[in-house]
């Protein structure tokens, strides 16, 4: 797995209170099936395996850093 690429819908991340945000993780290179498990930074909870992560009506609980790793069983990026 290689090439791993953050998307943000709506472009740089900044959203009100109540909007829909929406990252998308792509892989430029990867063979296998691919998961994409998602964090937010400071915490263990896994909020998806999918390539989106769609946070519906955001609230200040949703701010932070947000990860997506990609893992196709023998290596992750």
């Amino acid at each position: 797995v290689s090439g791993v690429f953050l998307w943000v819908q709506p472009p740089r991340g900044q959203v009100a209170l109540g909007d829909r945000l929406v990252l998308s993780c792509t892989v430029a290179m990867g063979t296998g099936p691919l998961s994409f498990p998602w964090h937010r930074e400071g915490s263990v909870t896994l909020l998806g395996t999918g390539p989106h992560l769609e946070l519906r009506h955001v609230g200040d609980n949703d701010s932070g850093l947000y990860h997506c790793w990609v893992s196709n069983g023998d290596s992750v990026a």
